[in-house]
């Protein structure tokens, strides 16, 4: 994949404070983008299949169940456009919308990490939930909500009221893929996952055992559909991936839920935060 320049490590001001671009000292064309001490993305220059966050992979072990074929993709929250760069290299002919509300990073992405590889990438720097607002009904295969306020996901993009925004925006058959951070007990995924269960027939949940055991802070992947959910070559997916994960879906997510309610509009929630020194 021809770059036009090499990518420069350092600090850079964006429009929301300063973020840190460093290469990866074991693979030559790797980069992360960590903001806050937050490592936020991961990209390898020359091989965009190679996804070196767990939570990458295991969104890319649900995107590689769907139907072959390209998607139709929309990714709230772009930091360095893993994802999207993932289905482009996979399916060719994909098309992809992403919103990312930082201009400056934007910006920093097109002038260091070769954003203009990914064909049909269109980038809509606005607020997650105006821009899928203006969304057309029935227009997307994959909803990707990947979009993080240091570590923790915004509740705004929480609630009831955006998930039927997300359904009203996905096809019949559309999938819509959420990463959401949590810890111990994992109190916030279960009203996450309750929320999605509300307006989705079929959602399943994939982490990491010690994560889903509440032994430490970590990401869950969670995919709803109002089609059915191919849940058996999920958890062999998941089960056999670089990430070792369990799939919960049917009675084994309602147990996990427990009752949790699900998130309003204008509900007090208390975001998880991450313990100190865990990203050092």
């Amino acid at each position: 994949m021809a770059r036009s320049r090499e990518p420069l490590p350092g600090r850079y001001p964006v429009t929301f404070g300063e973020v840190e671009l460093l290469r990866d000292l074991d693979r030559p064309d790797g980069w992360m983008v960590i903001r806050d001490g937050v490592p936020q993305s991961y990209v390898d220059l020359t091989d965009p299949t190679y996804l070196d966050f767990s939570y990458t992979q295991l969104m890319a072990s649900v995107i590689d169940c769907l139907p072959e074929g390209p998607l139709d993709a929309v990714h709230i929250g772009g930091g360095a456009c893993t994802v999207p760069r993932y289905i482009s290299a996979r399916r060719a002919g994909s098309r992809h919308i992403v919103v990312e509300p930082d201009a400056g990073l934007v910006q920093l992405v097109r002038d260091q990490l070769n954003l203009k590889s990914v064909p049909r990438l269109k980038v809509r720097v606005m607020d997650g939930r105006a821009a899928t607002t203006d969304l057309r009904d029935d227009s997307a295969d994959l909803f990707v909500l990947d979009a993080f306020s240091g570590a923790t996901m915004p509740v705004e993009l929480a609630t009831v009221q955006y998930m039927m925004e997300i359904a009203r925006v996905l096809r019949a058959s559309g999938v819509a893929l959420i990463n959401v951070a949590d810890g111990k007990g994992l109190p916030f995924v279960k009203r996450v996952a309750s929320t999605v269960s509300r307006v989705f027939p079929h959602a399943a949940l994939l982490a990491e055992p010690g994560i889903l055991r509440g032994r430490r802070f970590g990401n869950v992947v969670l995919t709803a559909s109002s089609g059915d959910l191919p849940i058996e070559a999920l958890t062999r997916k998941a089960a056999g991936g670089l990430t070792q994960a369990r799939c919960l879906a049917d009675e084994d997510l309602s147990r996990l839920v427990a009752g949790a309610a699900p998130i309003h509009d204008g509900d007090a929630v208390l975001a998880p935060v991450p313990p100190p020194g865990l990203f050092d």
